[in-house]
């Protein structure tokens, strides 16, 4: 069985491969949940902050930092995918860097924000507890982490809704896709969790309702130190 360490190197290692058919997909809106509900709720709940200075954590191709940076925000959107990164810096708006979460851990940025927003981006099991390990370190005081994932209930499928590695799949995307990671699912209590332990209350969690389905599309938590 793969370590927690290998499977985490999964995921980037995907992300390496799929970065261009992501681009593609994102930049010709091709996820539907996306354009009905879940790119409007990460935007407003960022904006309903009083934040200035912002770091998008694992920004893909940038659309999120672009939106925030035209919104009148300083946003550093930061990804472990170099290519990520070059198509980022070419569609003119938002300042990107490439970082991985363990060098944010590391405490490599150099910088600290206001508030800290990860969007479909967590998906590990041990990069994730060391970068929530770091956001005391990156954030001014009071700052707010955000984080915009899948909903565990509608997530978990008919799977026993416990925490662990599950296998995940393309499926609805192109044939340009290939070799799907594994994820780390975690319960809503053990996402709880995972803020309160690292000094981080949570003050709200949002649960934006898809139109079509009238199941939630997401689980958004808004934290602060």
């Amino acid at each position: 069985m793969s370590s927690n360490a290998d499977l985490d190197r999964q995921i980037i290692d995907s992300w390496h491969k799929n970065a261009s058919a992501w681009s593609i997909a994102i930049q010709s809106q091709q996820i539907a949940s996306r354009q009905l509900v879940t790119n409007r709720s990460i935007i407003d709940a960022v904006i309903s902050r009083d934040a200035h200075t912002v770091i998008d954590i694992g920004c893909g191709e940038g659309w999120l930092t672009r939106e925030l940076t035209l919104r009148g925000l300083d946003v550093l959107g930061i990804d472990v995918v170099p290519s990520f990164i070059e198509r980022s810096q070419t569609m003119g708006t938002g300042r990107f860097a490439v970082t991985a979460y363990s060098e944010i851990a590391m405490g490599k940025l150099g910088e600290k924000f206001d508030l800290a927003v990860a969007n479909f981006s967590l998906f590990g099991d041990e990069s994730m507890t060391g970068l929530f390990r770091s956001f005391r370190s990156i954030l001014n005081p009071h700052g707010t982490v955000i984080v915009q994932t899948l909903h565990p209930i509608v997530a978990c499928g008919n799977l026993p809704y416990l925490d662990g590695w599950r296998a995940s799949s393309w499926a609805g995307f192109s044939d340009d896709f290939t070799d799907p990671a594994p994820w780390y699912f975690r319960t809503l209590a053990t996402w709880v969790e995972l803020f309160t332990a690292n000094g981080l209350t949570l003050i709200e969690i949002r649960e934006p309702i898809n139109p079509q389905t009238g199941k939630p599309a997401a689980a958004i938590f808004i934290s602060r130190l």
